[in-house]
């Protein structure tokens, strides 16, 4: 249950005009009263004999005994409470109770027999108004201070006692909602979200694994959007805003949003606070520090994708081990990685990872305050994805998705499970339903590159197919036979090989893989053990062809990954997600 403090108005008549008419985006369905302020007041829904001015009169009265220079501009109270969609109808008399103990918890009614005169009316099955005159009885105002907050925590306790759909608190760190207006006018003009979402999310994409303001401005202005920048006296940049160029009001000029507006981490100080370094980092580059090695420089989109799938291995660590304030860091930083990777993956997975990114920035805000710095390692991993460019969606490249992608769902779901301790129901969800995205997203990404290794596996020797289970026999006692029924075994067992082939220990990397995770609760775990091999023994993502020839959208040499550890427990449910 949703309700929604409106602005306040100083029409109270215009107000009922709308509430008993027709309704200009939805249909308005015999509109009536389902409770006022003593019970009593007329219902020009359903009483001919009563006029919308009655009941303006009705509920201005105590507005009308205040000399002029006492009375509020803004007079008008008005507030929606909508039902979920899957919620059962509800009662006409059960909504006056509801708008009973709305007016009660806001503070415009409270009980004490001199609160304001209000009326809530119905004209649809699944949500009321009420409208109030901000004067109460006695001629004072209303304590209504914080009244949204108030009218949150009501509906909570009203969906416990009415069995409805529980909607998860908040804290005050969500992105500011669309309006109505605003969600109106996008479907007049057939846009795909509002505007406001539009340039929050092409903001959040701008500055994912950006280095400077310049950086950020430039893909901003890359991006399409219309810029205005806030200059102090000084000449000192304090703030921005930011339209889209077809985006106008009824004067046909653009509608600015401030970057403060959009989302509270996208203000200039905030954005700021990302380019921040790390004690550790901050010594090194004054020269008092150890200097910390220069990492080669990004190659493709394939190359971008190894690394970044690394870099999110170690991050998984970080939020499982690390204190309060550099977990949050690392889970900020995460929606960075998965802006970039939506802004550049192939064609067959982006609806699905824009949706990821989009869904989980909520997850990436909290009371937490995240320690800035000390994410640099997966912000380069993001900048670099940009940089690297669009991947293609076979060969090497896309095989390097899919990879990437799997490890994300791990990261989305550590920063649920994280958030899940913290208590943080929003944040949670909301990192839920973005593994639930990355899920769909790998889905469609790893089909290509997982049935060519399967092909290549079912090619294998007899000889060199029974060495590979009796290895997983040996390692994995436990889950050996689960795994060899899987679709997925040949593509496991000619990994295997291939690590053998490269010089490595099979069984010393298949014991790593699995050591700090369980994996018995995996839908295929031969999936999830083929990435983690491949990734930790730095195998191409699609082996060559038995020609020679590398994958196509490939490397002809692959760069060495940065080495890595194996994932923290804190994901350990990830897998029965996939």
């Amino acid at each position: 249950m949703i309700p929604r403090i409106h602005k306040q108005g100083s029409n109270t008549l215009g107000l009922l005009h709308y509430l008993y008419g027709k309704g200009t985006h939805e249909e308005h369905v015999d509109p009536h009263l389902v409770a006022s302020f003593d019970g009593m007041a007329p219902d020009p829904g359903r009483d001919p004999s009563v006029t919308k001015k009655d009941l303006q009169h009705l509920l201005d009265q105590p507005l009308a005994l205040l000399d002029a220079d006492q009375r509020p501009d803004k007079h008008v109270w008005h507030c929606s409470v909508r039902a979920a969609p899957d919620d059962p109808i509800l009662s006409d008399e059960q909504w006056g109770d509801i708008a009973r103990r709305m007016v009660a918890a806001t503070g415009i009614d409270p009980g004490d027999g001199a609160g304001c005169r209000w009326a809530a009316v119905r004209h649809a099955d699944d949500h009321i108004h009420i409208i109030a005159t901000l004067i109460r009885e006695d001629g004072r105002r209303p304590d209504h201070h914080r009244s949204g907050k108030r009218a949150q925590a009501e509906c909570r306790l009203i969906e416990k006692e009415l069995g409805l759909h529980q909607v998860a608190p908040g804290d005050g760190t969500a992105a500011k909602r669309a309006t109505s207006a605003e969600r109106h006018k996008a479907e007049r003009e057939g846009r795909e979200r509002p505007a406001r979402e539009e340039l929050r999310e092409t903001v959040r994409r701008a500055v994912a694994g950006a280095t400077s303001e310049e950086e950020f401005f430039d893909r901003l202005a890359a991006a399409g959007l219309l810029i205005r920048k806030r200059i102090a006296p000084s000449g000192d940049l304090l703030g921005y805003k930011v339209a889209l160029p077809d985006d106008r009001n009824g004067e046909k000029e653009p509608v600015f949003y401030a970057g403060s507006t959009l989302a509270p981490d996208l203000s200039l100080p905030r954005i700021r606070e990302r380019w921040a370094l790390p004690a550790e980092a901050a010594a090194s580059a004054d020269g008092s520090g150890p200097e910390r090695p220069a990492l080669p420089d990004t190659t493709g989109p394939a190359f971008a994708r190894r690394r970044a799938s690394a870099t999110t291995w170690q991050a998984l660590l970080i939020i499982d081990h690390g204190d309060d304030g550099t977990a949050a860091a690392q889970i900020a930083a995460a929606g960075e990685i998965l802006d970039a990777l939506a802004k550049t993956s192939a064609a067959h997975t982006r609806a699905q990872l824009r949706e990821a990114a989009f869904v989980f920035e909520r997850a990436s805000r909290s009371h937490v305050k995240a320690v800035r710095g000390h994410d640099r390692a997966l912000r380069q991993a993001a900048r670099d994805l940009v940089h690297s460019g669009p991947a293609l969606g076979r060969g090497e490249d896309g095989a390097t998705t899919a990879m990437l992608i799997d490890m994300a769902f791990f990261l989305a779901t550590a920063a649920a499970n994280w958030h899940a301790r913290k208590h943080h129901s929003q944040q949670a969800a909301a990192a839920e339903q973005a593994a639930h995205h990355l899920r769909a997203a790998y889905q469609a990404a790893a089909a290509q590159p997982m049935a060519l290794l399967r092909q290549r596996g079912q090619r294998l020797a007899p000889r060199v197919r029974q060495r590979q289970a009796d290895l997983l026999h040996q390692v994995l006692p436990e889950l050996a036979e689960r795994i060899r029924a899987e679709p997925g075994w040949p593509a496991l067992a000619t990994t295997l090989d291939d690590a053998r082939r490269a010089g490595h220990d099979p069984a010393a990397l298949l014991a790593e893989a699995t050591r700090r995770r369980e994996l018995d609760t995996a839908t295929s775990i031969s999936d999830v053990l083929v990435w983690r091999l491949r990734r930790s023994a730095h195998l191409p993502a699609l082996p060559v062809s038995p020609h020679g020839t590398p994958p196509q959208g490939s490397p002809r040499t692959m760069s060495p990954a940065p080495s890595t550890q194996p994932a923290p427990s804190a994901a350990n449910n990830a897998n029965r997600r996939r």
